[in-house]
């Protein structure tokens, strides 16, 4: 029984898929050693939060990073893709605390610190390797035997090394300022936390009488009226004309009564709004700044909570929104409210709740960040760490420029506890534990001093930070941080540049002196049809593990009936993902990648059955002088294949590579190649079958691996069946690149002896003259039984010499009995004809309308007319003249004079017709 001919005939992904990813973690194929003497090349995973489940954002950065994994594994590299997970912060603390909420109506602080925190280690044992498995579920070889959590013991032995680090340095401090403050979670936040978003509001006039004469009054104007209760100040430019005789006097804050001083300040703006504005130092950061310039009271009105405090008076408990219309309602009764405009403003909003982000002044931790910064952006300048794309080098760069001190406390509890112990009387002591900070402090107040730990957490970023270098045994001196420190390339999102790309640079900088990294590719972003951000609110996503598995989508309600398989995902997501650029995607935009596996799988189906059982003799033994023009074409589109998709990897244009390689597999290998060979292997004696045979196991070969890291199963099932096919193929034609896993093969080498332009060009007029016939037959309704005699009119004698020994190609390919041949031949009667660059194509038809032939000719010679417009505007063009290289102007002229004559062969055509 054949092993081949009971092959399916459609690919069936699921069963495929399960065998081999189990075989690979059998074998142990994703390890890496770091005793190794090959040269290493890392890359560590953006850690998904444990909360997380598998996305098509996920999908695509995974994809990306595999394909590189795989492909430097092949190249021989110690390739080490480190997997892990991410504690996130706040975002588990929500997860548990909603479901503690749920199921018995408590909220943290009726469990208590410790029991919540057990609670979620509970959670997190059972959901969060989650994504991690689902990541499998794509074909990710990451090394899962070093899957690291940021709140591992090892990491967050470096987390507390690198704060009392930072802290030692003075980069690290304590301070009362005004932070981003979020109501529902209750936490301070980074400013990169927070998200503006263009709103609809108003912007609200206000009076404020003069405490001396109260019938002067200043109109100030706000987008917060609420914050008016805060008010210690009004401020005016020093210069304004209007406000000289008042400044240094007061006014009386309406509602609270308070007599609050006319200070001078450049920052104000003359001439926006009345050229006077009030001033709420604990409630907004440009007041707090002209506070402290003018030394200006900071009065908070907030709680925790977002609702006032006892500084409000009679609004205190009330919510913020609330007392936002009983003051317009207060002022408005009181005669002190001018008026009210609508006013578009953007407004910061959490994250992580969408809440409405409020500037608090509050005692945080904070990073002095301009130190850092410019380490990281001396390692950019220095070309130690690139962004592919580069437009994202300056976007980068000028964060960096502008960066702020960055608050890394957080009022949570799961988390990085912050590593500073305090003395009775507040004296601060960073430790790596408690025993080295108690060390400190006896020093200063005695032995046995009773200690504190501090109760806020450090920001999620703050460990994410440390990652790179973390993962691999810093602080300690491991030989894997010696391997494979520091890393190669990092994939990732545009949006976590600031909050994480940055913040790696900067630490890595800082704690080793080397770059974390050498290469930033920034992929897009998924986007519905509709160029919308997919999200679960929106109901937009994809879910991959459904597309890949079948069944129902729970973001969408779609149920696809049939699974399509990672490969088919894999390969969607690569070919449509140009460098950098957002990607929309929607469920039919998969079918393409199905549709190419069961391509391959059939191509693979028809050159096993023709290899099996077969004596394969090896490569060295082949005698080039015997092989068939089409043999040549072949292994030269193949070497073509091999450079360029090698080039575009090297180059990180994911998308580039993936099109060569479907370029190469579904047009010349299956359309054109082994649609020769069915003839060939057919009538061929043994000898050329021979040949034949040797020369499409080493291209099939070849372009499974050029293929796997992309579509890693099929190619491992496929190369697999090769392997059965041809049992002596370790003396075969892949001499010394064998192994048992494709995945541990050779990436193919490039063959530049290989390449040869005049059989490919020779090749190209054969395709083009076959894809006329065709297209001649179709447009015209006519049976190829019909049309079995063809003419080919050539312009030189050279063409003719070129293409007279392949006409038997044209007939097998094109269905023909008989091409005749020559140089300026008369045209037939009753044909159809297309002109072509060096020769005219004439297929003689049964007698008919001749207004079809009219109708051909014209639409012919419109996309000429067309093509010759355009081109030649290029060329009129002095910028694209002087600007572009001397080739590319040199063979737009060469083609606009060949357009002309071919456009002058059209119009004696057409003239004849007539």
């Amino acid at each position: 029984m054949s092993l081949i001919t009971d092959l399916p005939t459609r690919y069936d992904p699921g069963p495929i898929e399960n065998k081999w990813y189990q075989q690979w973690l059998d074998k142990n194929a994703f390890e890496a050693d770091s005793s190794s003497d090959r040269k290493p090349y890392t890359i560590v995973i953006p850690p998904p939060n444990v909360t997380g489940a598998l996305h098509m954002g996920h999908a695509l950065n995974n994809t990306l990073q595999d394909i590189l994994i795989r492909w430097r594994r092949m190249q021989g590299f110690e390739a080490l893709w480190m997997p892990g997970t991410d504690h996130a912060g706040i975002a588990t603390q929500s997860v548990v605390e909603k479901i503690i909420y749920k199921t018995e109506k408590k909220k943290r602080h009726d469990i208590g610190r410790e029991k919540l925190l057990a609670r979620i280690w509970d959670w997190k044992e059972e959901y969060g390797e989650r994504i991690l498995h689902q990541l499998r579920k794509i074909g990710s070889s990451c090394d899962w035997s070093r899957t690291r959590f940021t709140m591992d013991e090892g990491l967050s032995h470096a987390v507390r090394k690198i704060f009392v680090k930072l802290y030692n340095d003075g980069l690290i401090y304590r301070g009362r300022y005004l932070v981003n403050w979020c109501p529902t979670l209750r936490t301070a936040l980074a400013d990169d936390e927070v998200e503006p978003k263009e709103v609809q509001s108003h912007l609200w006039h206000f009076q404020y009488p003069l405490t001396e004469d109260p019938s002067r009054k200043i109109t100030v104007a706000t987008t917060r009226p609420e914050t008016m209760l805060g008010d210690t100040g009004v401020a005016v430019h020093p210069d304004d004309e209007r406000y000289k005789d008042i400044i240094g006097k007061t006014v009386t804050l309406p509602l609270m009564e308070r007599e609050i001083p006319i200070v001078a300040d450049k920052h104000v703006e003359m001439d926006f709004g009345t050229g006077a504005v009030k001033v709420t130092p604990a409630h907004d950061p440009n007041d707090f700044e002209i506070g402290e310039r003018h030394n200006l009271e900071k009065i908070n009105l907030l709680n925790e909570d977002g609702t006032y405090n006892e500084n409000a008076g009679r609004f205190e408990g009330l919510d913020r929104f609330d007392v936002r219309k009983a003051v317009v309602e207060a002022l408005d009764k009181l005669g002190l409210l001018e008026k009210i405009e609508d006013h578009t403003h953007n407004v910061g909003h959490c994250y992580r709740t969408g809440d409405v982000i409020e500037p608090y002044l509050s005692l945080q931790w904070f990073v002095k960040m301009r130190p850092l910064a410019d380490m990281a952006i001396k390692a950019t300048e220095d070309g130690r760490v690139k962004f592919h794309p580069d437009r994202w080098t300056n976007f980068y760069l000028s964060w960096l420029k502008d960066v702020r001190d960055w608050c890394i406390s957080r009022q949570i509890w799961w988390g990085h506890r912050i590593p500073i112990w305090y003395a009775p009387d507040g004296t601060p002591f960073a430790g790596a534990d408690e025993a080295e900070a108690r060390a400190e402090a006896e020093k200063q107040f005695g032995e046995g001093v009773e200690l504190n730990q501090d109760e806020d957490v450090l920001d999620t970023w703050f460990s994410s930070g440390l990652w790179p270098f973390s993962t691999l045994g810093w602080p300690d001196e491991t030989q894997d941080l010696e391997k494979f420190f520091p890393t190669n390339t990092l994939v990732t999102d545009r949006g976590i540049i600031f909050f994480w790309v940055a913040r790696m640079v900067m630490l890595s900088e800082y704690a080793l002196g080397k770059q974390p990294f050498s290469d930033v590719y920034i992929h897009g972003t998924i986007m519905d049809k509709e160029g919308r951000k997919m999200s679960k609110s929106l109901k937009n996503g994809i879910d991959p593990v459904a597309l890949i598995d079948g069944g129902k989508d729970e973001n969408t309600g779609i149920v696809y009936e049939q699974p399509l398989g990672a490969d088919a995902v894999r390969f969607s997501l690569t070919t449509l993902s140009m460098e950098g650029q957002d990607l929309k995607l929607w469920p039919e935009r998969f079918e393409d990648g199905s549709r190419f596996l069961n391509k391959v799988w059939n191509a693979g189906r028809f050159a096993l059955m023709q290899l099996e059982g077969g004596p394969i003799d090896t490569a060295e033994n082949l005698d080039e002088s015997k092989l068939q023009f089409e043999d040549r074409w072949i292994l030269s589109r193949l070497a073509q294949a091999i450079e360029e998709s090698t080039n575009a990897l090297e180059d990180f244009h994911y998308c580039t590579a993936s099109q060569i390689v479907r370029d190469f597999v579904w047009n010349d290998f299956c359309d054109w190649y082994l649609e020769l060979v069915k003839f060939r292997l057919r009538d061929a004696e043994a000898g050329d079958a021979e040949i034949c045979r040797r020369i499409l196991a080493r291209v099939f070969d070849t372009t499974l691996r050029l293929l796997h890291p992309i579509c890693p199963f099929i190619t491992e099932e496929l190369w697999n069946l090769l392997g059965k096919v041809l049992p002596q193929r370790d003396s075969g034609p892949l001499k010394g690149e064998l192994s048992e896993l494709i995945l541990e093969s050779a990436w193919p080498s490039e063959t530049p002896d290989l390449k040869d332009p005049q059989t490919e060009s020779t090749f190209d007029k054969l395709k083009e003259t076959i894809q006329v016939v065709r297209k001649l037959r179709q447009e015209r309704n006519l049976a190829p039984k019909a049309t079995k005699d063809l003419q080919i009119s050539a312009t030189a004698e050279t063409v003719q010499k070129e293409l007279e020994p392949h006409l038997e190609i044209l007939k097998n390919l094109g269905n023909l009995d008989n091409v005749q041949l020559g140089v300026d031949l008369d045209r037939p009667d009753n044909s159809a004809t297309e002109v072509l660059k060096e020769f005219e194509v004439s297929l003689p038809v049964p007698e008919g309308d001749r207004s079809k032939e009219i109708e051909a000719a014209k639409k012919q010679k419109e996309e000429l007319e067309s093509y010759i417009q355009r081109e030649s505007k290029k060329l009129e063009n002095p910028s694209f003249v002087e600007r572009a290289p001397a080739q590319v102007v040199e063979g737009t002229k060469k083609r606009v004079e060949d357009a002309k004559n071919q456009l002058q062969a059209v119009l004696a055509i057409l003239k004849s017709l007539e």
